[in-house]
């Protein structure tokens, strides 16, 4: 899963970008509402999380934007600002939660959670491609009846193939999902997590060519129905 941080404050942004990544969650910041609108339509969040009190853009405006702009994933405000007509105004700009500073990180991951959860009301709580399976609430791999090691990196990037099916996955979309923007790698960092990902595979039975290398174009799964 990939955030957005949209916070100002460095040092709570650093404390909350760090719990988040401790949840396994991609997380992308940005310090004011108009760096914050240029990522959130540039890229494919699962959930932002964004200040009120932002300079160049506040929150309240930036939520506007992004839902006038079509984009429905949910959004958490956090802010100092804890009276009635405050919260009123984030929820009918579009945001789907409040959170009052000072945030309680336990409390922050258990709404993250909620909150993704009913974003993917319809997502399978084991996703399963053939004989291949993940729990991604466990982060328990399996291949028939073998339990498969991985990285969180090879969850992610099983996890990504699995959602989208057949669909062919560039390394620059790959790298967009499972990276966040200050940490992007180099695409030959790409061939090196699939190899290893494959030999795995490999090793508890699955087939070659479960990862399928679609040349010049990215990388998808090989069909259920073997054509």
């Amino acid at each position: 899963m990939k955030i957005l941080l949209v916070e100002d404050d460095t040092s709570l942004a650093e404390v909350l970008a760090e719990a988040m990544a401790t949840q396994r969650y991609i997380v992308d910041t940005a310090s004011d509402g108009e760096s914050g609108w240029k990522q959130a339509i540039n890229c494919d969040y699962d959930l932002v999380v964004l200040d009120v009190m932002l300079p160049k853009l506040d929150g309240i405006g930036l939520c506007k934007r992004v839902r006038t702009s079509g984009h429905r994933m949910p959004i958490l405000m956090v802010t100092a600002r804890d009276t009635s007509t405050d919260k009123v105004m984030g929820l009918d700009a579009g945001a789907d939660d409040y959170m009052i500073k000072p945030v309680d990180i336990p409390e922050f991951l258990a709404r993250i959670r909620a909150l993704l959860r009913r974003g993917n009301t319809s997502a399978p709580q084991i996703l399963q491609w053939g004989d291949l399976s993940l729990n991604p609430a466990t982060y328990e791999v399996r291949y028939k009846d073998e339990k498969l090691r991985v990285t969180p990196k090879e969850f992610s990037l099983l996890e990504l193939f699995i959602r989208h099916g057949r669909q062919i996955m560039s390394r620059g979309t790959i790298i967009e999902h499972i990276w966040s923007f200050d940490n992007s790698p180099r695409e030959e960092t790409i061939k090196v997590h699939i190899k290893s990902l494959r030999q795995k595979l490999k090793s508890i039975g699955a087939p070659d060519n479960l990862i399928e290398t679609v040349h010049g174009v990215g990388y998808r799964l090989k069909s259920l129905t073997g054509k």
